[in-house]
């Protein structure tokens, strides 16, 4: 029977081709590289929006105004986060907030996942007072089921390359002083002093940057922190005004331990591409000098109820300034979307970031008019 032989063979070739083309199709939709955020109020892009009983909230105007359709999305200032622009300029995608209802495994494959939390710290303990947040050590176990659900996807081959290729950013630190050491209400306050509260907060960033290298972490960046005391909160808690020089000290003494931790991990971690990176003294320079960048402000918040202070969050009854571009700050802790964009140059400029994936058209960033021009 020639014909029935011929039949099959030429069914047998024909699936072979298929299953061929399948794979080149599968290997072509993972081999897009990602990123995996893990950080606070500085990276969040929504999943805060989900915790119903957290107080450090996004989600109400004026915050969102300069992004996309001009609504609150969840980030903690007027526009873009640093992880946004340093992504958008090197082809990385935009990874959606790990708890938006939509996240699927297609999507983590497309875009990777956020899971930046308003208020969270590298210890648990950090932020209790804002009542729900996500601190890295949960963050990183909601990574872990993220992997699972990669590996039953596409198998445990595909997925390992899958996560070594990604780039992973962790961006905390400054919640764990400001909204825990630095407060009387927090044990911690009492317990350690500078110099034992910074040896803790390294062993324990230690013990998690292990944990994310062991579930497929390779090549890794750990943002450092900017000068604390200077923010707009800190200066107006101050009896004179002016920038807290301690909490600016501590921030020092952290990025300094980090960058040194860094170091010793990425000589002894297999294929490890560990690094740190700050800008704090471009940060400084801005907000001592905020004319030569081209700002106008550099102490106080663009959104404000005026002189009723702190406002600890920007609300529908503030008031915004008339030019939020020459504002470094938009409320009392987060940079504004022009700030931002200087500190990620700075860091693509000192780290020398090249693109990996074809850069896609960011959402819109124009600054609007303020709501009362």
């Amino acid at each position: 029977m020639p014909c029935l032989s011929n039949m099959k063979f030429n069914m047998e070739l024909t699936l072979l081709v298929l299953l061929s083309l399948v794979g080149i199709a599968i290997q072509g939709c993972h081999g897009k590289v990602v990123q995996f955020i893990f950080g606070d109020s500085l990276s969040d892009v929504g999943n805060n929006k989900y915790l119903s009983r957290s107080l450090a909230q996004a989600s109400l105007p004026y915050y969102g105004i300069d992004f996309g359709n001009g609504l609150p999305n969840g980030r903690f200032t007027n526009g873009r986060t640093v992880a946004d622009i340093i992504g958008d300029s090197t082809g990385l995608p935009r990874p959606p907030a790990f708890l938006d209802p939509s996240l699927t495994e297609d999507l983590i494959l497309e875009n990777g996942v956020n899971y930046a939390s308003g208020g969270g710290g590298i210890l648990n303990e950090t932020g209790g007072y804002f009542i729900q947040r996500l601190s890295l050590w949960k963050q990183i176990e909601l990574f872990q089921g993220t992997t699972e659900l990669i590996k039953n996807k596409i198998g445990k081959p595909a997925a390992d390359k899958f996560f070594q290729d990604a780039r992973f950013v962790v961006a905390l630190g400054s919640n764990d002083f400001i909204n825990n050491y630095l407060m009387p209400v927090y044990s911690d306050s009492w317990k350690y002093n500078d110099k034992t509260f910074v040896d803790y907060l390294m062993e324990t960033l230690q013990n998690q940057l292990l944990v994310l290298h062991k579930l497929g972490a390779r090549s890794l960046m750990v943002f450092g922190l900017g000068p604390m005391g200077c923010i707009p909160l800190q200066r107006v808690l101050s009896t004179s005004g002016q920038c807290q020089e301690r909490s600016s000290k501590l921030a020092l003494s952290f990025n300094k331990a980090s960058s040194k931790l860094l170091v010793n991990l990425e000589s002894k971690l297999s294929n490890a591409s560990f690094k740190f990176g700050e800008a704090y003294d471009v940060v400084d320079d801005v907000i001592r000098n905020p004319n030569k960048y081209g700002f106008s402000n550099s102490d106080s918040p663009c959104c404000s109820l005026g002189r009723i202070r702190p406002a600890l969050t920007c609300l529908p009854a503030s008031t915004l300034c008339q030019d939020r571009s020459k504002y470094v700050f938009w409320d009392e802790y987060h940079p504004s979307d022009s700030a931002n964009e200087l500190i990620a140059n700075e860091l693509i400029k000192k780290f020398g970031f090249i693109g990996v994936n074809a850069p896609a058209p960011a959402p819109e960033t124009a600054i609007a008019p303020s709501p009362d021009e």
